[in-house]
């Protein structure tokens, strides 16, 4: 049984990053405030066993916006067709950043449910089954929501935007460098690192998560990298004495490595074309 304190005491724990969900759903301080006081009320109240409480407090926090939401802004009628939906390229990407101030004239145009949708995934990555038993919808509607929210928020890429190859020998570049602000600037908030089993067991990081902790590790690093084309992606690879060993086969989206994955399978090395790079910066 948990006791009243241990209640308090997790909730006050979560309190900062609740009020964070609200205020960027709602715009509103003191209405996110309000939001996450009621929720520490629904949560005093309760008999239900709580597993999960960071999750029992997001969802609740998240359904009492959309509340607000929808007493303020009228659902639209038209219906959500998800039955041909493709996969969202941008599924694992998180903006994080990006909602704020400036872009709440944006966000007061979307409906409540895409607000919310793009809000806690592309903002706290929340994943899309959580969000759909918020929203009373399935996974597959939601990410629909948070892919059409999305494609209204982000601006369109100016026309002397860099190309993909540009960013990738932009990266390499400032990790030889060691020029760690460089790197915070070409690397999404939230961007992945991963490794096949073949580059892990050449000692490749298996899972890094977030620009500051891929920058570090980049920071002074990849001297024997070289620009290559990994299936006909502009990428790089550490060669080794002639011979490629690892493949960095980079995902660019938005003028940004949105992910990155060490491969180093003998299949994936055969396709590997070298190509020529740039180290110049704009």
């Amino acid at each position: 049984m948990v006791s009243d304190d241990q209640l308090r005491e997790g909730f006050q724990a979560e309190r900062p990053r609740l009020e964070r969900i609200a205020t960027r759903i709602l715009g509103d301080a003191h209405a996110a405030q309000d939001v996450v006081q009621q929720a520490w009320l629904r949560l005093h109240a309760t008999d239900e066993t709580i597993d999960n409480l960071p999750g029992w407090l997001t969802t609740v926090t998240s359904r009492l916006c959309l509340d607000r939401l929808r007493i303020r802004t009228p659902e639209p009628t038209d219906s959500i067709e998800v039955a041909a939906v493709e996969p969202d390229p941008a599924d694992d990407v998180v903006l994080a950043d990006t909602v704020g101030i400036a872009l709440q004239v944006v966000l007061d145009r979307l409906t409540p449910a895409e607000r919310v949708a793009f809000v806690l995934h592309d903002s706290f990555a929340v994943d899309f089954e959580l969000i759909a038993a918020m929203l009373d919808t399935t996974a597959v509607a939601a990410r629909k929501l948070a892919s059409r929210a999305r494609a209204k928020v982000r601006p369109a890429a100016p026309e002397d935007a860099l190309a993909d190859w540009e960013i990738v020998d932009a990266f390499m570049a400032a990790a030889r460098e060691g020029d760690f602000a460089r790197l915070l600037e070409l690397l999404a908030p939230d961007v992945l690192v991963s490794a096949d089993a073949a580059a892990s067991a050449l000692g490749t990081p298996t899972h890094l998560r977030g620009s500051n902790e891929v920058a570090t590790f980049f920071n002074g690093a990849a001297a024997a990298a070289f620009p290559v084309f990994v299936d006909d992606r502009p990428g790089a690879a550490w060669i080794h004495r002639g011979e490629v060993k690892v493949a960095f086969d980079f995902t660019v989206e938005h003028g940004q490595v949105r992910r990155l994955r060490f491969r180093a399978d003998s299949d994936v090395l055969a396709g590997v074309r070298r190509r020529e790079g740039s180290t110049e910066r704009r």
